[in-house]
């Protein structure tokens, strides 16, 4: 373009190849930023091709075919994997059991989160102190965290059935009664709120202050302020949060498996067989790794359909600052 406006303006060669000598120059540079950024993301990439699309890769192949880990050898079987997925009714009971633990751990995992951030931001500077103290519970290993679970959700002597005898009101049995299966998960699940909580405050904070005080000299109350001013601005932050909270929920294994499958002796209720569960009982208890691998493909084919619906309604809802 430089060029050109030089050539038609009557400039002289000398102008021209000096113009053609720095966008060669430019080039080159552009050039070199490029190689050197492939070149400190490239760990990262042999990591990727590796341990993950090749994985993923070699699992499509095995959900195809009968494996045999000892010989490590796989019989093609076609497509019959996946007709088991619809005749195993196992299957069909961890896919239910999933889905009521998403619909019921996503939306109380955002608004815990959401108002523990919101009390955080009105604490001003003492919020540091209660902010490490509520990120504390994130750090905690998972066995630990069933292990403290179990105590307290024991329908006899946990402390949580104890409290509401205190007040009165006959708690329920947490780990036995099918009922209370999958609200106990859920009440684990949410001791690690703070990684949530910690996105939703950055997001919060970054709320510009001048817009409550218009409204509040427009009149507006908390609530209108929160329905009509936060919300709207931290929705980028709210709709990530349930991106990844679904996606997180669907894939759960540790609390349901610390809780109620580890011990293989004792039985325990299909309330808290979820899919992870009876995916890890497949591939390494059964070693039956075709059919695995086609769950573990039937998950994905889930995944990704629940996050297409997601990113299509929430594009409609997300406000961003600076425009699309």
């Amino acid at each position: 373009m430089a060029e050109s406006v030089a050539q038609g303006a009557g400039a002289s060669p000398r102008t021209v190849r000096a113009i053609r000598r720095a966008r060669r120059g430019r080039v080159k540079y552009n050039r070199r930023e490029a190689l050197a950024g492939y070149l400190f993301i490239s760990p990262w990439i042999v990591g990727f091709l590796i341990f993950t699309a090749g994985a993923m890769i070699w699992s499509l192949a095995i959900a195809f075919s009968d494996y045999n880990l000892a010989t490590n050898e796989m019989r093609p079987v076609g497509t019959r994997n996946f007709e088991n997925l619809i005749e195993d009714p196992r299957v069909r009971t961890s896919l239910a059991n999933t889905l009521f633990y998403a619909i019921m751990f996503v939306p109380l995992e955002v608004v815990f989160a959401l108002g523990l951030a919101m009390l955080l931001v009105r604490l001003g500077r003492g919020s540091g102190v209660f902010r490490t103290v509520y990120y504390l519970p994130k750090m905690t290993p998972a066995v630990a965290t069933a292990a403290v679970f179990f105590l307290l959700l024991n329908g006899n002597t946990g402390a949580i059935n104890q409290g509401l005898r205190f007040l009165g009101v006959e708690g329920p049995q947490w780990l036995v009664d099918p009922s209370w299966v999958k609200p106990s998960i859920v009440l684990m699940s949410l001791w690690a709120v703070s990684g949530t909580m910690v996105i939703f405050l950055a997001a919060l904070k970054n709320v510009p202050r001048e817009l409550y005080e218009v409204a509040s000299i427009d009149g507006a109350g908390p609530a209108r302020q929160f329905w009509s001013i936060t919300l709207p601005m931290i929705s980028p932050a709210l709709f990530f949060n349930t991106i990844v909270l679904s996606i997180a929920a669907f894939q759960t294994f540790d609390q349901a498996y610390l809780l109620f499958w580890r011990d293989q002796n004792n039985p325990s209720p299909e309330a808290s067989l979820f899919y992870a569960v009876y995916l890890f009982q497949q591939a390494f208890r059964q070693f039956n790794f075709g059919f695995a691998s086609a769950m573990a493909w039937l998950m994905f084919v889930i995944i990704m359909t629940v996050t297409a619906i997601q990113v299509r309604v929430g594009n409609r809802l997300v406000y961003y600052e600076g425009g699309r």
